[in-house]
This record gives structure tokens, C-alpha cells and sequence, in this order.
């Protein structure tokens, strides 16, 4: 009940400082927001809103939770097992897949970062090197590879002021945290760089969770003349951390800090070393054309142990990406359009090898004998073009497309003669259209219309019969989104909200199925249909002349259903989507004093969770309290210090913060279904800056 009374308090909170502020004369224009910032314009994405977490709002929670911080954002859901577990859904694409993030496009500094076979892995980046995350829902984005889930934007911070600025954040906290970011940055008329070190290591809440990572990222840019400039970025992650895996009801009942008893026993855990090397050219052709041009090479060497097998893999990729943004005159109003293309292409490797834990005197995993040895190529290749035609003063179309081309080549290096399997998978060209209908009010904010196209692709392990051959008859999954929505600047600009409305369709889904330890096949199981409504709002009023206070919500619904889904003798059709909460709620309240006190505090609901596919098991709704408080002053001229205090999950609650679909339990155990996450929890960072 005192959930719900908080509850009804924030929201009260809320409207009544609407309210008054509706009274009051004098104009106060927005200086600061929290989820989204309206007037960045990002051409390359298109003319309908986007989501962007800033700086300000990674404030609301840990410098080590990504998953608070991204879950502010309505339509986007992070499951988080473990902080190098996670999963990423946006509106429901992306539920139904067993461990990790697909179905998107994960980009860094504008340079593709997700994999070959379709995942992408938030972990490796620190939140404290990134001013921004932006959020594309849907394949609305015709620069960004139109996936049915969309693209996420990771940006890091660039320094803008000319001279030398150094700052360095250190976390001490709860289960052992210390976390530490160091960095150097310099700038004048023509060169800017930035380095930093990042070093996180905790033991984790639950047993068998320790991490530790180390990384360390450069940014540079060179401006070679009026018209030219070249960037450099090279970012290095190193970390290993320990699997905990997921729990039964039971022990998740009774004790939620046990890892499972098998990844206890093998001291599971996973090793990872990422290189990521990018250099990109920028060239103002004409008044009118511009020109960016980016090459990159990644590199991952990964190693699991796990307790049915040990995997021990390494990924060579690399590719470019162009894009060509333009502008011309079109009856007395000006026009754009933007097309280019983007080539992405590694070399899979990986071994599987026995796990002789049981045989390690409880020393944990210990290789044995090689069991597989495998190579695959795989290559991806988006090419987009979107043209821009205003039709009136404030009314704008965007027409888009995106063509995809997508190849896998196995090569089975363990098996020889009629035992190889080694298989080719060519898809065939598939084409995405998009549509965008924008008006602009002449007092501020916007309606829109949106009907795109998207796809998935099916990852080579999903394309595999039981037996592990390639099944011709597996294909690429795609959809319709259609949508409508709003952005709304109200209250002399104090006031903004985002509204959408969406409904998605997708045919041919792609449904896993577990049929071992590590073993899961796909197949194309029927249609689904995606429905919601989201909203984000923020809001901004003065207590005084240095005092003022900033409420904050965020509110999605999923309808999402099985539309045709038949499961050998089992008909889903008219279930709700599993892995998906219908409702979920995000508040917060940002107070701050000039620049230099702040106090935030947010809460967190998200509802009961479909766990089988029947629908006959559901996880517990929750909700979660989080505060911090922060202090900022100025020790002397430019040398600033700050102080900053944080709980998490103040009422102490037992939940599962990620959940896993379609458990199965092997040798008569229950099913694994549940990840806890951290019970009440502290931490204390102490930063310093100082600009020469």
C-alpha cells in the first residue's frame, strides 16, 4: 500500500505545480530536461521524434545502472540479470529472445556496432563516458537498418569549451563497488581530444557475480580546413565477470542471493577483450552537400565457461559507412535528402570444449576435450536514401527507404564427410519504405504520421534443424509499423510532452526453441501484432528565484498479442506476447538549487510478466524507490569538486529484474525462470574537475 500512496503523491505533486505554474506571468524558457531534448534536430535519423537520455537524467540513478537509466524512456524495456546480462526490447521486439539484445542496431559514435549475427552488447560501454543515448523505436530509422525493434545512438562527451579540462569520478558502494572514471580533454581552433579510463569491480549481489572491467576510450578531431575534418575514435573494453544464471521459484523465494547450483559448482563465468577502431572523414562538398565517411575494425576474443560446455570464441569484423546529407531549394522552401550505404562483414570463429568441473576438486571449470570447432562469415549490407518536401510553411514529408542484403557461410571445421555440416544462407534483397507526415504548430511542438517497413534477421543458429543443418525454409521476419504521435512544447515552453500511438504487424516470427543445455533452434511460427501507447512528459517551474523543481513521467502500454501462432499441438493464437509487462510506469522528481544542489528521486513500476507462452505463469509485478542527492561548489577558480549519494530500492523489495521465457528443467529440476535483482543497496561518488 505505501507504493501506491507514493504513488498517488508524486502524481499529485505533479499537476499541482502544473497548475500553479499556469498562473504565473512572467516567461521562463526551458533550460533543462531531463529524458528528451526538443530541440536537438537530427537529420540523419529524420524528421519524427526521437528519445534521448541525457547526462542530467544518468543522474537520477547509480553510475553502474544502465538499466534505470534506459528504462526512463516509455516503449523501451531493459532486462537486466546481471550487468553483463542483459536484454533490450523496444515495444515487445526482441521479448522472445532467450539471452541478449537483437533485433536492433546498436551504434557508437555513429559507427555500427552490433555484430554479424544480429547482437549487440550495452555492457561493454561505461555510462559515464556518454553524454547521450538516443533511442529510434522501430524501423522508422532509414539510416539506421530499419530493424522492426529500431537503433540505439551511444554518444560520447566531446569537449567544447577551448583549454585543457581534466575530471575524475570515484564510486565506492554496496557488494564491494569501486568504480573509477578518469579523464583528460583538450581543445582549440582546430584539434580536440578526449581520453578516458574507466575501472568498475564489484562482487556482485548474488552469489558467483563478480565483475571487473577496465577500459579505456580516445575521441579525436582534426579540422584539416574550412571544409574538412577527420575524427578518430578507438575505445577498449577488458572485463570478466562471473554467471550467477537464473533461479527456480523457490530459491528465488527463499533466497535470492544463490547463484544456480550448477554455475555455482563451475565457478561459470565469462572473459572479454573488445577493440573497437573507427576513423571517419568529413567533407563539405558545397554549401548544400556534405559528406561522412567512416572505416572500422572491431575485434572481440570471448571466453565462457559454462557448466554444461566451455566456449572459447574470437570475431574479426570490419566495414565502412558513407552518408551524404544535402539541401535545395524546392518552391521558395528548402528541401533535403540524404542517401548512403553501410558495409558490415567479421569472421566468426569458436570451439566448444568439456567442462571438467566436477572432476576440479571445487576448483571450478577445468577445460577438457574439444567437442566442435567452427568458422562463419557473415556480411550485411544496408544501403538508404530518405528525400525531405515541405509542403507548406509547417508541413513536411519524408520519404525513405532501406535495401538489405544479408549472407551467412558455416564452416564446420570439426566434423569431416557425411558428419560436416558446413551450409550457406543467402537472403534475398529485401526492401524497406518508409513514410513521415509532419506539421509544426507556429506556437511550438508538432503531430506526426508514420507507416514504415522493417525486418529481422534470423541469427545462423536459428536457420538450424535439431540436427544441425541448415533449414532453407527459415526466413527473415517483417512488419509494418503505422503510427501516430505528437511532441508538445506548452506553459511558455516549460511544459513538453511526447505522445505516440503505434500498431505493428509482424509475420513470420521468429520463435527459439530450447531442445538442450545450450542447444535452440528457430523456426517461423506464425504473426504477431504489436499495439500501445506511449508517453513521456517533463516538466519545469520555479519555487523561487533559485529554486526549482522538475517532475518528470513516463508511461507505456503493450498490447501486444499472438495474432497466428501454432506450436506443434498447441495454438498461442490471441495470447499475450510473452516477456513483455502490459503496463509500466516511470516518475521522478528532479530538485535543484542554482547549480550546485540537486535531489533526485525516482520511481519505478513495471507489471506482471507472461513467462510461458500458454500464459499459465506470470511474474510478479514490483515497484522500486531510488533516490540520490548531489552537491557541487567551486573550491577555487574553475577546480570544482562534488559529492553525490545514492540508495536503491529503498524498501528493500525482492524482485526479479530480468525474467527468462519458456524454462525448461532438465532431469526433473524446476524451471530456471527468474533473475533477482539487488536488494537495498548504497553508494557515495566524489568527483573533480578543473578547466585550465
Amino acid at each position: 500500500m505505501k507504493y501506491y500512496i507514493l504513488f498517488f503523491i508524486l502524481i499529485s505533486g505533479f499537476f499541482f505545480g502544473f497548475t500553479q505554474e499556469l498562473e504565473k506571468d512572467s516567461i521562463t524558457y526551458l533550460k533543462e530536461v531531463i529524458i528528451y531534448n526538443p530541440n536537438k534536430s537530427n537529420e540523419t535519423i529524420g524528421i519524427t521524434p526521437t528519445s534521448i537520455i541525457r547526462e542530467k537524467a544518468f543522474q537520477n540513478h547509480s553510475p553502474i545502472d544502465v538499466a534505470s537509466s534506459i528504462n526512463q524512456i516509455s516503449g523501451v524495456y531493459l532486462l537486466s540479470g546481471a550487468l553483463n546480462t542483459n536484454r533490450i526490447t523496444i515495444r515487445g521486439v526482441g521479448a522472445r529472445t532467450p539471452f541478449g539484445t537483437d533485433k536492433l542496431r546498436l551504434y557508437f559514435q555513429n559507427i555500427p556496432v552490433t555484430s554479424g549475427n544480429g547482437f549487440s552488447t550495452i555492457e561493454a560501454y561505461d555510462l559515464e563516458n556518454l553524454t547521450s543515448i538516443e533511442v529510434v523505436k522501430g524501423p522508422k530509422g532509414t539510416a539506421y537498418g530499419t530493424n522492426l525493434g529500431g537503433a540505439i545512438l551511444l554518444n560520447t562527451k566531446k569537449q567544447k569549451a577551448k583549454g585543457t579540462y581534466f575530471a575524475n569520478n570515484f564510486t565506492l558502494g554496496s557488494y564491494g563497488l569501486v568504480k573509477d572514471n578518469l579523464s583528460i580533454a583538450h581543445s582549440t581552433d582546430s584539434v580536440a581530444f578526449n581520453l578516458s579510463y574507466n575501472h568498475l569491480n564489484t562482487e556482485g549481489y548474488r552469489e558467483n557475480s563478480s565483475f571487473n572491467r577496465d577500459g579505456l576510450l580516445l575521441t579525436t578531431s582534426v579540422k584539416l580546413n574550412s571544409k574538412s575534418s577527420i575524427d578518430l575514435l578507438a575505445n577498449y573494453i577488458d572485463y570478466t565477470a562471473q554467471i550467477p544464471s537464473s533461479l527456480g521459484i523457490t530459491a528465488f523465494t527463499e533466497n535470492p542471493q544463490q547463484a544456480a547450483f550448477t554455475w555455482k559448482q563451475s565457478q561459470g563465468f565469462e572473459s572479454n577483450k573488445y577493440t573497437l577502431m573507427g576513423l571517419s572523414y568529413n567533407y563539405k562538398i558545397s554549401r548544400q552537400l556534405e559528406n561522412t565517411t567512416s572505416i572500422f575494425y572491431t575485434y572481440l576474443d570471448h571466453y565462457e565457461a559454462r557448466p554444461f560446455n566451455i566456449l572459447d570464441e574470437f570475431t574479426n569484423g570490419y566495414g565502412f559507412r558513407t552518408q551524404f546529407i544535402g539541401h535545395f531549394g524546392y518552391q521558395d522552401r528548402s528541401a533535403s535528402y540524404l542517401f548512403g550505404g553501410e558495409l558490415y562483414k567479421d569472421e566468426y570463429n569458436w570451439k566448444t570444449y568439456e567442462n571438467l568441473y566436477q572432476d576440479n576438486n571445487g576448483n571450478g571449470s577445468l577445460q577438457g576435450n574439444e567437442l566442435s570447432r567452427n568458422k562463419e562469415y557473415r556480411r550485411q549490407f544496408n544501403a538508404f536514401a530518405s528525400l525531405t518536401l515541405p509542403f507548406a510553411n509547417r508541413f513536411n514529408m519524408q520519404l525513405g527507404v532501406n535495401l538489405n542484403k544479408t549472407h551467412y557461410d558455416y564452416r564446420d571445421l570439426y566434423n569431416s564427410g557425411e558428419a560436416n555440416k558446413n551450409a550457406k544462407r543467402d537472403f534475398d534483397l529485401i526492401v524497406m519504405p518508409g513514410l513521415d507526415l509532419v506539421y509544426s504548430f507556429r506556437e511550438g511542438g508538432q503531430v506526426y504520421a508514420n507507416i514504415s517497413r522493417g525486418f529481422s534477421n534470423p541469427g545462423l543458429e536459428e536457420t538450424l534443424t535439431p540436427d544441425g543443418i541448415i533449414n532453407p525454409e527459415i526466413v527473415q521476419e517483417k512488419g509494418v509499423n503505422y503510427e501516430l504521435g505528437t511532441k508538445m512544447f506548452l506553459v511558455r515552453n516549460k511544459l513538453w510532452l511526447n505522445l505516440a500511438v503505434f500498431r505493428m504487424n509482424i509475420n513470420d516470427l521468429l520463435v527459439s526453441q530450447r531442445i538442450g543445455d545450450d542447444q535452440f533452434i528457430g523456426k517461423n511460427a506464425g504473426s504477431t501484432r504489436h499495439q500501445g501507447i506511449e508517453l513521456d512528459m517533463n516538466y519545469t517551474f520555479e519555487l523561487g528565484s533559485l529554486l526549482k523543481l522538475i517532475p518528470f513521467a513516463s508511461y507505456t502500454l503493450s498490447d501486444h498479442k499472438f495474432v497466428d501462432f501454432v506450436d506443434g499441438n498447441n495454438d498461442y493464437s490471441g495470447n499475450p506476447l510473452t516477456g513483455v509487462p502490459k503496463n509500466r510506469i516511470n516518475l521522478g522528481l528532479r530538485l535543484n538549487y542554482l547549480e550546485s544542489l540537486y535531489w533526485n528521486t525516482t520511481y519505478q513500476y513495471v507489471d506482471e510478466i507472461p513467462l510461458t507462452d500458454a500464459n499459465t505463469l506470470y511474474s510478479e509485478p514490483y515497484t522500486i524507490l531510488n533516490t540520490r542527492l548531489g552537491y557541487k561548489k567551486e573550491l577555487v577558480d574553475n577546480l570544482y569538486i562534488s559529492l553525490d549519494f545514492g540508495i536503491n530500492n529503498i524498501f528493500d523489495v525482492n524482485y526479479a529484474q530480468s525474467v527468462l521465457i519458456n524454462a525448461v528443467g532438465f532431469g526433473g529440476a524446476e524451471p530456471r525462470y527468474y533473475y533477482p535483482g539487488n536488494d537495498r543497496n548504497f553508494y557515495v561518488s566524489l568527483g573533480l574537475s578543473y578547466q585550465l
